[in-house]
This record gives structure tokens, sequence and C-alpha cells, in this order.
């Protein structure tokens, strides 16, 4: 079973293990999150991350980790990339809610198999959808006097 670390721009890291809570409080608990803040230094950044990858992989059942970034060149991306060799750990960017719960849902599989699933979950849960008024409602009038906006 591969550790999961989240690394983004702040507040975001700590808002996705909120939402990982929601839905999966056990695995909330081990889930490690940092949240980049702007004033950091970046050879600060990368020591907190490394101390939390780490914790990521140090578990009796867990020799390897997944790391979710937001913004792929950006410090946090640019950070794991130093510390991810690619095949204990590995690192992937675009993080959203989908990708993380998609990554939890499936923790117990192998590390290939668990990258693939995440990055599924992130684009199927990325589109566009219909904003209709629901049927049967009423458009109430307005009594202004821009009249474009009433039927003719």
């Amino acid at each position: 079973m591969p550790g999961l670390f989240i690394i983004a721009h702040a507040p975001l890291a700590s808002a996705l293990k909120l939402a990982a809570a929601h839905c999966f409080p056990e695995a909330a608990q081990t889930l490690q999150v940092l949240d980049v803040q702007p004033n950091l230094p970046p050879d600060e950044i990368e020591a907190q991350a490394r101390l939390l990858l780490a914790r990521a992989i140090e578990s009796d059942e867990r020799s390897e980790a997944l790391i979710l970034t937001d913004v792929f060149g950006a410090t946090p991306c640019n950070t794991v990339q130093r510390l991810a060799d690619g095949v204990r750990v590995k690192v992937i960017t675009g993080a959203n809610v989908p990708m993380l719960w998609r990554a939890l849902n499936y923790a117990a599989e192998p590390l290939d198999t668990l990258i693939t699933r995440a990055v599924a979950g992130g684009t199927q849960g990325v589109m566009q959808i219909a904003t209709s008024r629901p049927h049967n409602q009423v458009i109430q009038a307005t009594h202004d006097q821009d009249h474009r906006h009433h039927q003719q």
C-alpha cells in the first residue's frame, strides 16, 4: 500500500485533506500534506517536504509513495520532482478532489495501478454540466425600465 502525500499552494493541500476526511476519515489520518506558503524559502520547503515524504513511506506495509501536487512547473511540483525517484516515489500534478478520492478508494493497489486510477478519477471528474432551471419554475417579472429582457 503506497503512502500518500499532497503538496500544494496554501491552503489547497489542507483543504484536500479535509475533503478526504469527509469520505475516508481513517485514510485521511495517514495522509501527509504540505501547504506551501508564498514567503517560504525553497530550501525550507524542500526540508519540510522531505520530512513529510519520509513519514508517508515509513510504515510496516509501505515502501513507496504517491505525491499529488497542484500545478506543473510551480514551486510545490518543482520541489517534489527533486525528491521523487520515479520508482518508489511518483508524482501526479493537477490534484483535485475526484483524483484524491479515487486514490484513497484504491489505496491498497500497487503504485502504478494507483496512479492510473487517480489520473482517471481526476480527468473524469472535470466536465461541463448543463445548468438549466428546474422545470415548472416561473420566472418572476420585474418592474424595471429595461424591457429588453421581456418576451415580445
